[in-house]
């Protein structure tokens, strides 16, 4: 597979009246052609920030450094912003987490969709239109045609995000990011657009940076599982070794925090305790040490490397070091049975 992003020791931080707060510290992951990647984690672990740094869509406390963040083999570090315009909305796309808070209330539909086309196309408003109502009956919402002519408060939840979907891909991007895309919508209407998402993807052959808190989202639709606590990319492999065989406690925590229904004996879900670390004065150690029940003293005071537990595997835990006491989750997983 050919590489289609590459992140190289990224940092963002924002400087606020309390100090630096350091939201995103030393990432680097990669996403292949065609591939679904998902990132998960709590909410403040820095998943959105990371992929708002790539975007360029920080707001101005916000600074972000990397050794490169190479995109279709060009340095979006180096890039103005003339011609990060030219990237947003065209070769990467984004779904933003509420679709009423990101649709403009006073324009309808039909001509929001038709923007970026206009913009990055260059098309006349006639084969702009025709291309808004092909997109809208892409993403299934019926009578495109009619529906062009309304305002986003005139659609649904589901159907406001289907719109949402509709606009980040209406130039047939090489990335879609979805940050978070169903997190309002009720359960059934999450599972369509979960497929509806799987679909697009198999159809216009896009790679897919899936953002979520819950591991039972990306489940089906990603490959691989970036695990985000602390600003910090924690554990990474894909979706079998995150499921069956993770190698660290904050991936037990959400594991344990959603129910697998081929369990044979029925456990009640269990949070994680404690709270996120404080980014204005990020721990030496490991940043989840302090809500660890594996604390080792090592943990409190030196952030942990990467340790390779296989080829597409690894985990910034000390529980990995040959030296370290072993443990029956580190030899053999949290989930016993498949889904």
């Amino acid at each position: 597979m050919d590489r289609l992003l590459e992140v190289n020791n990224m940092h963002t931080s924002f400087q606020t009246y309390l100090g630096e707060v350091k939201a995103v510290r030393g990432v680097y992951f990669h996403l292949e052609k065609g591939e679904a990647l998902g990132i998960v984690g709590e909410s403040g672990s820095g998943k959105s920030i990371t992929m708002m740094s790539i975007m360029k869509l920080l707001p101005e406390n916000g600074k972000t450094t990397a050794d490169s963040i190479k995109f279709l083999d060009k340095d979006l570090l180096k890039l103005n912003n003339k011609k990060m315009e030219g990237i947003r909305g065209n070769d990467i796309g984004m779904i933003f987490q509420d679709p009423m808070t990101s649709l403009d209330p006073v324009f309808k539909i039909g001509h929001q969709l038709a923007e970026p086309l206009i913009k990055h196309k260059h098309m006349n408003k006639e084969d702009a239109r025709k291309k808004v109502i092909e997109m809208l009956k892409l993403v299934k919402i019926p009578s495109a045609d009619k529906r062009i002519n309304q305002y986003p408060h005139e659609f649904s939840g589901g159907m406001r995000q289907r719109a949402m979907i509709a606009m980040a891909l209406i130039c047939n991007p090489k990335l879609l990011i979805a940050d978070e895309p169903t997190t309002a919508l009720d359960v059934t209407i999450q599972a369509q657009i979960l497929e509806l998402m799987k679909d697009l993807k198999t159809k216009l052959g896009m790679s897919i940076i899936l953002i979520t808190h819950d591991l039972g989202v990306v489940a089906n639709l990603c490959s691989r599982i970036n695990v985000m606590y602390g600003g910090m990319i924690i554990e990474s492999g894909s979706t079998r070794d995150i499921f069956y065989n993770s190698k660290h406690p904050y991936t037990w925590g959400l594991l344990k925090s959603i129910p697998n229904p081929m369990e044979d004996i029925k456990q009640r879900l269990k949070p994680i305790d404690g709270t996120p670390p404080d980014l204005l004065k990020p721990p030496a150690g490991c940043p989840f040490a302090p809500r660890c029940e594996y604390t080792m003293k090592i943990c409190l005071s030196k952030l942990p490397g990467a340790f390779k537990i296989d080829e597409n595997h690894f985990s910034l835990c000390w529980l990995n070091h040959l030296n370290a006491p072993k443990t029956d989750k580190i030899s053999g997983g949290v989930i016993k049975n498949e889904i």
